[in-house]
C-alpha cells in the first residue's frame, strides 16, 4: 500500500495561506480521526508547525482523496473563496515521500537550514498519531527511519553546529534595528519553545526590560522568573501594550491576539514612538492590517527569509553530507519495506499455525481436565496438530499435481533439501524467526 506525503511549507505558500491549514494541538486528534475515516486510508500522521503543515499517510488510493481533504481543511470556506489550495500543495509517494520526511526531520527543508526544533516537532507528530491510534506498522517504520537519519546527520555532519533558530534571527533583527534590546522594553506573547528561545537570546543581549504575557498566567510567571522578566495576564494586554518597544509573538491562537485598534491605541499612549512587532506564529497573532499604521514595523516568519542567506551558505557543505546520509537511509527504508512485503506470507503462515496450536492445546487441556489418559491426550494432540498443520500445504500440492504444475513441488524440495532429519527435529533450527 503506498506511502504519501503532502502539504505546504514556507517555500510553496505565503503565511496567509499556510495559516488556513495549520492545526493547533487540540485540533490534531479530531483531524487525524477524520483523515483515518477517509476511504482507503489505513494510517495517518499530521505535522503542523509555523512553517509547514504536512500529512503523511498509508492509503489505498492515488492520493487524490488526501489532497482534496488537506486543500479544503480546516478553513474550507476560505480555501474555496481563494480558489483552492491545490496549486500550493506538494505531493510525494513511496520512497520520494520517505526522502521528504527524512529531509524535514534533519532540518534540510527548514526555513533555517539545520534548525534543531523540527526534529522534536516530527517526534511529537509521531507520538500524537500513535496516541490517537492512527499510526500503524508501515507509518511507524518510516518515522523510525527518519529519527535514525536525523540522528546520524547531526552526529556525522556539521549540519547541527551552532544552529540558528527563528527566535535568534528575530532577536538579531531587533539588534540591527532602531529598537536594540539593551535599550528597549520587550513584550513576549506566548510561553512555548519559540518564546523560550527568544527569552534566552534577549537575556544574552542584555534586554533592558522583559515582559511576558500568556493565556495561562502560571506559564508566563514561570518563564518570566527564569529570565528576570515580569509576567502579565493575557487579558490585560491592552493596559500594558504601550510599554513595549518590541513585541514578539508565537502562540497557537487561531485568531489574531493584536488588532489594528489595539496597536493604534498603544501608539497614541506612546506619543507615536515607533514599535517593532515580530509575529512568529502561524496562524498569525498580529492582524495583517497593523502594518498599515504609521510608526509600526511588522515582520512575519516569511520576512525572516531575507536574513538567511549567510546561514544557508555556511551550511551548504554540511547539507551535502547530510543528503548523502539521506540517500543511504532512503535505500535502506526501501529495502526494509520490500522485505516486509515479501515476508507477509510467512507472517500469515505463522499466525495460522499459532491459531491451530492454541486451539489444539485448549482441547487437550479440556480432555485432561475430564480425566482422560495423558498418554492418549498427547497422542491425539500430536496426531491432530500434524494433520491440521499439513492439511492446506498437502491440498495445495495435490491440486498442483493434478494440473501438471511441478513448480510448487520442486520449490518444496528445494526448501526441505538442505535440512537433515536431525535438523527438522531441532526446535531451534526448525522455527526460524520471520
Amino acid at each position: 500500500m503506498p506511502l504519501f506525503a503532502l502539504g505546504i511549507n514556507h517555500q510553496t505558500a505565503p503565511v496567509a495561506l499556510r495559516e488556513r491549514v495549520a492545526f493547533s494541538g487540540d485540533a490534531l486528534a479530531a483531524a487525524l480521526a477524520e483523515v483515518r475515516a477517509l476511504p482507503g486510508v489505513r494510517e495517518a500522521a499530521l505535522l503542523s508547525t509555523c512553517n509547514r503543515t504536512e500529512l503523511y499517510a498509508i492509503a489505498d488510493d492515488d492520493g487524490t482523496t488526501l489532497t482534496d481533504w488537506l486543500a479544503t481543511h480546516p478553513d474550507r470556506d476560505a480555501a474555496l473563496a481563494g480558489g483552492g489550495l491545490h496549486a500550493y500543495l506538494y505531493r510525494y509517494r513511496d520512497e520520494a515521500a520517505a526522502r521528504h520526511l527524512f529531509r524535514v526531520a534533519t532540518g534540510l527543508d527548514s526555513l533555517v537550514l539545520g534548525e534543531p526544533q523540527i526534529l522534536g516537532q516530527v517526534k511529537q507528530a509521531w507520538a500524537t498519531a500513535r496516541s490517537v491510534g492512527t499510526l500503524g506498522g508501515e507509518l511507524d517504520r518510516v518515522f523510525q527511519h527518519a529519527f535514525v537519519t536525523a540522528k546520524r546527520a547531526r552526529s556525522e555532519t556539521r549540519i547541527g553546529t551552532s544552529p540558528v533558530s527563528v527566535a535568534s534571527l528575530a532577536v538579531r533583527l531587533a539588534q540591527d534595528s532602531f529598537a536594540r534590546p539593551s535599550d528597549s522594553a520587550v513584550l513576549l506573547i506566548g510561553a512555548g519553545e519559540t518564546i523560550e528561545l527568544a527569552a534566552r537570546h534577549l537575556a544574552q543581549a542584555n534586554v533592558k526590560r522583559l515582559l511576558v504575557a500568556n493565556r495561562t498566567y502560571a506559564h508566563a510567571q514561570d518563564l518570566a522568573a527564569r529570565h528576570g522578566g515580569i509576567a502579565l495576564p493575557l487579558d490585560e494586554l491592552d493596559r500594558h501594550l504601550f510599554l513595549a518597544d518590541i513585541v514578539l509573538t508565537a502562540t497557537a491562537s487561531r485568531v489574531p491576539l493584536l488588532t489594528r485598534s489595539q496597536v493604534a491605541a498603544a501608539l497614541d499612549a506612546r506619543k507615536h514612538r515607533p514599535m517593532l512587532l515580530m509575529d512568529l506564529a502561524v496562524p498569525r497573532d498580529i492582524a495583517p492590517d497593523v502594518a498599515e499604521l504609521r510608526d509600526v514595523f511588522l515582520y512575519t516568519v516569511d520576512d525572516l527569509e531575507r536574513t538567511l542567506d549567510d546561514n544557508r551558505r555556511g551550511r551548504r557543505e554540511a547539507a551535502n553530507d547530510a543528503e548523502a546520509i539521506i540517500d543511504l537511509q532512503v535505500t535502506r527504508y526501501g529495502e526494509a519495506r520490500a522485505a516486509s512485503g515479501r515476508l507477509a506470507p510467512v507472517r500469515r503462515l505463522r499466525a495460522q499455525g499459532e491459531a491451530i496450536r492454541s486451539d489444539a492445546l485448549a482441547r487437550a487441556r479440556q480432555q485432561l481436565a475430564a480425566g482422560q489418559s495423558p498418554d492418549a491426550v498427547l497422542e491425539q494432540l500430536a496426531h491432530g496438530l500434524t494433520n491440521r498443520l499439513l492439511h492446506l500445504p498437502t491440498a495445495a500440492l495435490r491440486e498442483a499435481a493434478l494440473h501438471g504444475d511441478d513448480a510448487l513441488a520442486e520449490r518444496l524440495e528445494q526448501v526441505l533439501a538442505p535440512r537433515s532429519d536431525t535438523a527438522l527435529l531441532d526446535p531451534d533450527a526448525a522455527d526460524p524467526a520471520p
